[in-house]
């Protein structure tokens, strides 16, 4: 049996190659013009590399994941920190010690950080769905005040609906530190890849048993025949989707909704333009981002390069979907949707799109793994395991 992965991003890939040294030959489609998913990165003109999605940076505590991608691309260690520009000044985020500093007067904000230590004794961090209800007043009323300068406008920019109505799992993403730690992740393993993303992809799917054929809509080629998925109408193929699950169905029982992101860059008249790699501003009317890619990693050269970020609806064919934006509304329209996946005999699917998950890259690593675990017991119980 040929698989058939529609979709060249990480997940793709990964299971490409999985099962490319399980025997198998294995084909992926790819709509774009370029492997790598949304981590796809390049060369402009003045020779400074820049991610074409937005920024990525890899982190993980799991050992064995680190290790896996080690085998396709050196990698440096590289910590990321991020901020927040609002009222004029500048705060790390996540929002710690610094941050009260930055906004209150000197006397609140050691008040604030006593109660903090006093309430919270060897806690490292909060969430702000936690804060928003802490009986202590003052700590409470730091919390609203970063709600309504940072996360509210924020989110609402960012998904194009009221925090109200979006999962409280993506208002918990950003945490509350309780020291003057910047690092924006805490995990173990922090880095970034000493050549390029699309390095890195390219030695993944550098298998003789792996094709990759660019430019391809898979949606023009699949339908559903029964209890099984076919390709141009045959049936023969085990398909690995990692695309929306509703677009596979022709949005049988309406859309799930996708934030997609348009990207300006700009080339300011200096050698740094803000003060981390990637800094928000909440009160912006339109931009949501900027990355400084001078700064992610860091590289000389002339001047700096800066990519703006602005958030919009996806709409399909005009854009690209990045974010699933999970409402309760979303969430129980997805599950009907992966109901109609889960009864296909020959397609798995796994992904950001495809799972409807906010996924980190190490997450959607892992769940691309377990799935090539799971098709590796299909396929053969002599085959490789990774890493």
């Amino acid at each position: 049996m040929r698989y058939t992965i529609v979709g060249c991003g990480l997940s793709g890939a990964v299971i490409a190659r999985h099962l490319a040294e399980s025997g198998k030959e294995v084909r992926i489609w790819e709509r774009r013009d370029h492997i790598g998913g949304n981590m796809y990165d390049y060369r402009d003109e003045r020779g400074f590399l820049i991610q074409r999605y937005g920024p990525h940076t890899f982190h993980t505590n799991d050992s064995d994941l680190y290790e896996y991608m080690c085998r396709f691309e050196d990698w440096d260690e590289y910590i990321l920190r991020c901020g927040a520009i609002w009222d004029g000044a500048y705060t790390p985020t996540p929002f710690n010690f610094t941050t009260i500093d930055t906004f209150f007067p000197p006397d609140e904000a050691a008040e604030l950080k006593s109660r903090i230590a006093e309430k919270y004794p060897g806690r490292e961090t909060i969430t702000v769905v936690e804060a928003l209800d802490d009986e202590d007043d003052l700590i409470r009323r730091y919390a609203e005040y970063l709600f309504e300068k940072d996360y509210r406008p924020y989110t609402s920019k960012q998904w194009g609906i009221p925090p109200s109505e979006i999962d409280p799992s993506v208002l918990k993403r950003v945490p509350i530190r309780f020291s003057y730690a910047d690092r924006y992740f805490d995990d173990l393993f922090q880095v970034m890849p000493r050549h390029s993303f699309t390095s890195f992809f390219e030695r993944l799917l550098d298998h003789e048993r792996i094709s990759v054929e660019l430019g391809i809509d898979a949606l023009e080629h699949l339908s559903v025949s029964g209890n099984r998925v076919a390709i141009d109408g045959l049936t023969d193929e085990h398909v690995v989707y990692t695309g929306a699950l509703d677009e596979l169905f022709r949005y049988r029982f309406g859309r799930l909704p996708y934030r997609s992101l348009r990207f300006n860059i700009i080339y300011p008249d200096t050698r740094s333009f803000q003060p981390a790699p990637v800094v928000a501003y909440p009160q912006d009317p339109e931009v949501v981002r900027i990355t400084e890619y001078t700064k992610l990693p860091e590289q000389t050269g002339e001047g700096t390069v800066c990519v703006e970020e602005y958030s919009q609806e996806y709409e399909p064919g005009s854009c690209e979907p990045y974010y699933p934006v999970l409402t309760e509304a979303s969430i129980r329209l997805h599950s009907v949707y992966r109901e109609m996946a889960d009864a296909l005999e020959n397609l798995s699917y796994c992904g950001r799109l495809a799972d409807f998950r906010y996924y980190n890259m190490d997450q959607a690593l892992r769940r691309a793994l377990d799935l090539a675990e799971t098709l590796r017991g299909l396929v053969s119980p002599d085959a490789p395991s990774w890493p």
